[in-house]
C-alpha cells in the first residue's frame, strides 16, 4: 500500500520557522570560530591514549592552519593570537606523538 503524502503539521511549520529565524541570525565568522573550537577539541581528544588517532590529529592541524588566517581580518587580534597558540600547541603535541619514543 502506497503511503500518502502528508502536509507538514502546524508544529513542523513552527519548528521550520524557528530554525529559519535562527539561521538568519548566524554569521559565517561565528560558525568558523566555533569550528576552530570544535576541531581543536576533537584533535586534543584524538591525542589521548584511549582514542588516539594521529591521522585525525594531522587533519585537524592542517584544517586549523588553513582556517585561522581566513579569520584574521574579521576577528580581534587577541582571538587570532589565541587560535594561533592552539594550533602551535597541537602541532607540538602531534610532533611529539609521532616522533620516536624515548
Amino acid at each position: 500500500m502506497a503511503e500518502e503524502e502528508q502536509s507538514p503539521s502546524q508544529a513542523d511549520r513552527e519548528l521550520l520557522e524557528q530554525l529559519e529565524a535562527e539561521l538568519a541570525k548566524l554569521k559565517v565568522v561565528d560558525v568558523l570560530a566555533q569550528t576552530i573550537y570544535t576541531v581543536s577539541s576533537l584533535a586534543w581528544r584524538r591525542l589521548g591514549t584511549e582514542e588516539r588517532d594521529l591521522e585525525e590529529v594531522r587533519l585537524a592541524v592542517e584544517a586549523l592552519r588553513a582556517l585561522v588566517p581566513v579569520l584574521e581580518p574579521v576577528l580581534p587580534a587577541e582571538a587570532i593570537r589565541d587560535f594561533n597558540q592552539v594550533v602551535a600547541n597541537l602541532q607540538l603535541a602531534y610532533a611529539k606523538a609521532v616522533g620516536p619514543s624515548e
